[in-house]
Order: C-alpha cells, then sequence, then structure tokens
C-alpha cells in the first residue's frame, strides 16, 4: 500500500479510527479487539482496513489470519499511549475535582520552612484531616513572591517583610537567629555569644546574595573582628550539616538550627547572640483565588506549629 495522506485524508481520522487500532494492538488480534470494544468482529475489522487506507500504508502483515504490527505500527503505538495515558490523566483529574477528598492543598514555602516547620504542620494537618492531600513546593525569593502574587497555590511560607501584591500576609512568628556549634566545641562553654567571640573562627556562612548573610556580615565589619570565611551554601540545612562536621561556626535561623540540634545526633548545639538578627515567618494567602476546605485547617495547623516551636525554643535557650 503505497501513502499518498494528505490534510484532506488526515482531518477524515477519527478518534474511533485510534480507539480501533489502540484495542487490536492491546488485543493482539482484531476478534480480541472487538471484545475490548464491545463491537463485532466485522466491524472492528472494517474501522481498521479504514485507518489504514486513510493512511494510505498498512500498520499490519497480515500471515495466516493473524495481523503481525510492522515498524510504523509500533512507532504509532508509542505515540498512542503516550496520548492516552495522557488523557487518562486528565479523565482522572476531572473526576477528581468532583470528589471533596481529592482536592490537593497546595503549599509554597522557603527551602529552609520545609525542612523545619512545614513538616510538622502537615502532620496536624492530617491528623485533623486523615484524607487530605497536601503538596508541598520549596522555592527561594524572589519566585516565592512571584508565584504566590500570580495565585498558583493555596498558602505561602516566607521571611518577606512586605506582603506581595494579590496577597494577604501573616506574621507567623519572630526570634533572633542563633549560632550553631559543633559538639564539644570551646563557645559551646558560653550561654551568649558576643560578635568578638567568633574572631579568628572558621565560619560557614550562606551565600553571598542572601539577605541575612549581608546582615551578618555588615555586623561583623562594624565592630571590626575578623573571621575565616572558607565554605559558603545557599542552604542553612547545608550549613548545620558543615558545622556538625566541624567545618565551623556558624549563624542560622532558629527554625534550621532547631532541626538540626534534633536530628545531629548530638553533634550540633546551638546558643543565643548577645546582638540581634531578627528572623521572622510570614504565612501568605491570595487573594484572588477560590480557598480549598483544607486551607483553613492548615492554616490553623501551622499557626499551632510555630507556637510548640517557640515554646521548644524558650526551653532550649
Amino acid at each position: 500500500m503505497t501513502s499518498h495522506l494528505d490534510s484532506t485524508a488526515s482531518s477524515r481520522i477519527t478518534h474511533r479510527h485510534i480507539e480501533v487500532f489502540r484495542a487490536v494492538m492491546t488485543a493482539g488480534s482484531v476478534t480480541g479487539a472487538a471484545d475490548l470494544l464491545h463491537s463485532s468482529q466485522p466491524t472492528a475489522s472494517r474501522e481498521l482496513a479504514r485507518l489504514e487506507s486513510l493512511l494510505g500504508y498498512a500498520l499490519f502483515e497480515r500471515l495466516q489470519g493473524r495481523l503481525r504490527p510492522n515498524a510504523r505500527a509500533l512507532a504509532l503505538w508509542d505515540e498512542v499511549q503516550r496520548s492516552w495515558q495522557g488523557l487518562e490523566r486528565v479523565v482522572d483529574r476531572a473526576v477528581a475535582l468532583g470528589r471533596s477528598d481529592a482536592a490537593q492543598l497546595a503549599v509554597l514555602c522557603l527551602p529552609a520552612l520545609a525542612h523545619a516547620l512545614v513538616p510538622g504542620a502537615a502532620a496536624r494537618l492530617l491528623q485533623a484531616c486523615p484524607h487530605a492531600r497536601l503538596s508541598v513546593t520549596p522555592q527561594e525569593s524572589p519566585l516565592l513572591e512571584e508565584w504566590m502574587s500570580a495565585q498558583r497555590f493555596d498558602l505561602g511560607l516566607g521571611e518577606q517583610t512586605a506582603t506581595p501584591p494579590g496577597t494577604q500576609a501573616e506574621v507567623l512568628l519572630t526570634l533572633d537567629e542563633v549560632a550553631v556549634l559543633p559538639a564539644g566545641h570551646a563557645l559551646a562553654m558560653r550561654p551568649v555569644l558576643e560578635l568578638d567571640d567568633f574572631a579568628g573562627l572558621p565560619f560557614v556562612s550562606l551565600s553571598a546574595d542572601d539577605p541575612y548573610r549581608r546582615q551578618i556580615d555588615a555586623l561583623f565589619a562594624q565592630a571590626g573582628v575578623q573571621r575565616q570565611l572558607r565554605l559558603e551554601t545557599h542552604s542553612a540545612v547545608a550549613v548545620c550539616a558543615m558545622v556538625q562536621q566541624g567545618l565551623g561556626v556558624a549563624i542560622v535561623n532558629p527554625l534550621t538550627a532547631l532541626a538540626g540540634v534534633n536530628g545531629a545526633g548530638g553533634g550540633l548545639v546551638l546558643r543565643r547572640l548577645a546582638f540581634s538578627v531578627p528572623f521572622s515567618v510570614s504565612m501568605v494567602r491570595p487573594l484572588f483565588r477560590a480557598p480549598l476546605p483544607e486551607v483553613a485547617p492548615m492554616v490553623a495547623a501551622l499557626r499551632q506549629e510555630a507556637a510548640a516551636l517557640l515554646a521548644r525554643w524558650r526551653e532550649m535557650v
């Protein structure tokens, strides 16, 4: 069969033709395809032949009454499978949107908060709403603020003091940043650390474009205190891991420090600072995105977890 497919012929290929082709490939025969389609064997055979006629080339070799797909059929099968799976996902999503237990709460947060605040809040949410579904996306500023303004998420958690356009913000908690030290470090003997205490010590920093890094560097510069700045990273979690390995001391946000102390197996300690580097966590809600029923219990869970972290903080320092 010689190919002569043109735009007119291609426009006459219908979803039913592709459905018959898929059924034949799945069942391995026209008879089996007819059973899958709840149709008759002659009808399925006729529609398959019509598809080949419209395409202008054969899809199967006919051998002793059996069909064997050729290379073109196998290539088409790959494409059909991808499209069918995509369609099935669309259908599943459409059906799920009609079920009250299928909506997924989308939370956007800074990576540090995905590590230190959101897990506890998620546990509280699922305890209160066992059938809730939650998606957590870590993202740094300024994309976090841009995505919240675009109404792409149900809730956002960030450190921003200014409210992104199209949202409303609520401060969950405000604490000061803290020093993190390797267990057994000489400075661990002191309950509160001064700027001078860091003089000459290896210091693990956040990246140079981090606003907290700039604020901390400015404080040391104003005090004339020199540190050994050899390591830096974008992640406060990574800072704590490096400190735990004895690579230096650091100053990080209190939530990551608390999580690091709890999960470091005794390899990390934190100490208060005699100077203040405020750290605030804000909860951001979009103004123009219809709220899911799970938003209210998640807001309550975040408030409860923030209060619990504050209480734990006061016990430790």
